[in-house]
């Protein structure tokens, strides 16, 4: 089963937003995600009707503070600091992406690209995400789902990256377009 976990509100901006990074954690991360948003109520849904039930995509960053997760059994914590889930810079209506399975998707930091892949390499489908949370939940309108980012996020490397003071960061998703955060350490 995927791991779950729910995000403040006060952690979702827009883009070009200025993220500001917890002084008390080092190890800012970014992950190219792809935003799925809910459309009509789904609750119980199989992952054959799933799809029927978004209204549209959008990209999505979904900044983790590691060394709070590492240290953490949950998430939310080190994913939910203000500003920690940029999103845009548009939703882009489910008709006009045929297939969420076949998206390039991509992560530049400060002008060198970290990750490019392919939705098509998703652990989970987004049928599949839709279904198992609405298992669990009613999925109403509005509702942001965040499906999972591909290999390249700054832990993941050798040596590691992560966010810094003045960094810049956009992700992408193909058909959708590019979001830009910039950062900047508080306190």
């Amino acid at each position: 089963h995927p791991i779950l976990f729910m995000k403040a509100t006060s952690a979702v901006v827009g883009p070009n937003d200025m993220v500001m990074l917890p002084r008390h954690s080092t190890h800012s991360d970014w992950e190219v995600e792809l935003g799925v948003v809910i459309g009509k109520p789904a609750k119980d849904v199989a992952p054959e009707t799933a799809l029927d039930h978004v209204w549209g995509y959008t990209v999505v960053n979904d900044i983790t503070a590691r060394d709070i997760q590492f240290a953490e059994a949950q998430w939310s914590r080190c994913k939910s600091f203000d500003g920690f889930t940029p999103v845009g810079p548009v939703v882009v209506t489910a008709d006009e992406i045929p297939n969420p399975q076949d998206l390039q998707i991509w992560t530049v930091l400060d002008g060198h690209t970290l990750q490019d892949a392919s939705t098509s390499q998703m652990v989970r489908p987004v049928s599949t995400l839709v279904a198992h949370l609405s298992a669990s939940v009613t999925l109403l309108p509005g509702t942001l789902i965040s499906t999972g980012s591909p290999g390249g996020a700054g832990y993941s490397r050798d040596p590691q990256v992560f966010l810094r003071d003045r960094s810049t960061v956009t992700v992408g998703v193909e058909g959708i377009g590019a979001l830009t955060t910039h950062c900047r350490i508080i306190g």
